[in-house]
């Protein structure tokens, strides 16, 4: 491990602490992936001032190189900068916890519960995402598209999104941003702050590239071998959280190739549990833990839960060790830091274009609904209210307006 410096260590945080804030975040994370990196923004950026935006930008660009859940990627290495390894557990745990046990009950007795994914309340919880992800958008647009280069750079990122609207598509606007950052902007004096000095040692990091594809690699082969069904569950959940790009919109389809044909779940159990997704805060991957409770073999039920849900998330939590010791080293030089102002202009771009396709075209229906997403930017933008008021407004928004 780094040795950690008296002045890294006043930003230190316990663990206990990182968790109790990353669970007030999944409580009140609604909207998908993409509002979730609105919400941290708001949380770490604006509120508690734990990084600057440019290296929260930064942040957002390696998570999305990364393949699996950006946003929990995103809070591991938020906690690890905080509380080393133990605070990327606790921030995990604690953004992943209320979702995966909502889903987990859910599970349990979703004949029993008259599920519906159009109730006005839960409407409005998407809707609250629309105003999110626009606070997002203008805050790191002002920060980091400060000239014409780089605001058209953001806008032609918007125009490669919407014409691959594939994981592809993002990563192409990315690799643009990269390239056309690199050649003509130039670099900056970056003061990295001292609460995003990561405690991580190359080995730790070597330890977790090793884990990652050694997993990878092996659990197909032992599969194969020993017919084992408990290892072909967990291989087909890591293989999932390991090699799809995109967050959870692309990950849940995967998984249903994965567990309907097989026999393990049936289709009207996975469809019920894929309108449940998206109508609980946090990440889309923890219909892991649907998924693991309502298989029909065992590991099944709540134990078959907290199963396929370490399974889905743990290469996210490899990847993100295995990259963040490089990552802190590569940003400094400049080269890099050229490359680096492309991509972020790259990354409002991305987040624009997700702002109108799927936050809007989701949420937007009605005269009514704009009317309340204009209410709750308001309230985030001028009246400096916290998202979990502005998220209790819309929802009783979204209830009165589905009874007129």
């Amino acid at each position: 491990m780094q040795p950690i410096s008296p002045q890294q260590t006043k930003h230190r945080a316990s663990p206990l602490a990182i968790f109790w804030i990353f669970l007030k975040l999944g409580c009140t994370s609604f909207g998908g992936p993409i509002a979730h990196l609105g919400y941290m923004r708001h949380e770490f950026v604006d509120r508690r001032r734990w990084l600057d935006e440019t290296s929260y930008a930064d942040l957002v660009a390696l998570c999305q190189f990364l393949p699996g859940p950006a946003s929990s990627k995103l809070g591991i290495a938020l906690g690890i900068a905080r509380a080393g390894l133990s605070g990327g557990f606790a921030a995990w745990l604690g953004f992943t916890m209320p979702s995966a046990i909502a889903l987990i009950l859910f599970a349990l007795s979703f004949e029993r519960l008259g599920f519906s994914a159009d109730a006005g309340w839960l409407h409005g919880l998407k809707v609250v995402a629309v105003a999110v992800v626009a606070q997002a958008v203008l805050g790191m647009g002002k920060a980091l598209c400060p000239d014409r280069f780089r605001a058209s750079l953001a806008v032609a990122s918007t125009v490669v999104v919407f014409a691959w609207p594939t994981a592809a598509g993002q990563i192409l606007a990315i690799a643009i941003g990269a390239l056309l950052g690199w050649r003509y902007l130039r670099p900056v004096n970056l003061e990295v702050a001292p609460s995003l000095s990561f405690p991580i040692g190359h080995r730790s990091a070597i330890a977790a590239w090793i884990l990652f594809f050694g997993l990878l690699m092996l659990l197909p082969i032992t599969v194969r071998m020993t017919g084992d069904h408990t290892l072909a569950l967990f291989d087909s959940f890591y293989r999932a959280g390991s090699l799809v790009f995109g967050g959870g919109h692309v990950v849940l389809p995967l998984l249903r190739n994965e567990v309907v044909p097989s026999g393990w779940i049936t289709d009207d159990a996975f469809l019920a549990g894929y309108g449940a997704a998206q109508a609980v805060p946090g990440p889309l991957f923890t219909f892991a833990a649907y998924l693991g409770t309502a298989m029909n073999l065992p590991p099944n039920g709540i134990w078959g839960g907290m199963f396929c849900l370490v399974a889905v998330f743990l290469p996210a939590f490899l990847l993100t060790v295995g990259a963040l010791p490089y990552w802190d080293a590569l940003r400094r030089r400049t080269s890099i830091q050229r490359a680096l102002q492309g991509i972020n202009a790259s990354v409002v771009g991305i987040l624009l274009a997700a702002l109108y396709d799927p936050v809007w075209t989701s949420s937007i229906r009605s005269t009514g609904d704009f009317a309340l997403a204009l209410v709750a930017f308001a309230l985030l933008i001028f009246w400096k209210q916290s998202p979990l008021r502005v998220v209790v407004v819309t929802a009783l928004g979204g209830a009165a307006l589905a009874m007129l």
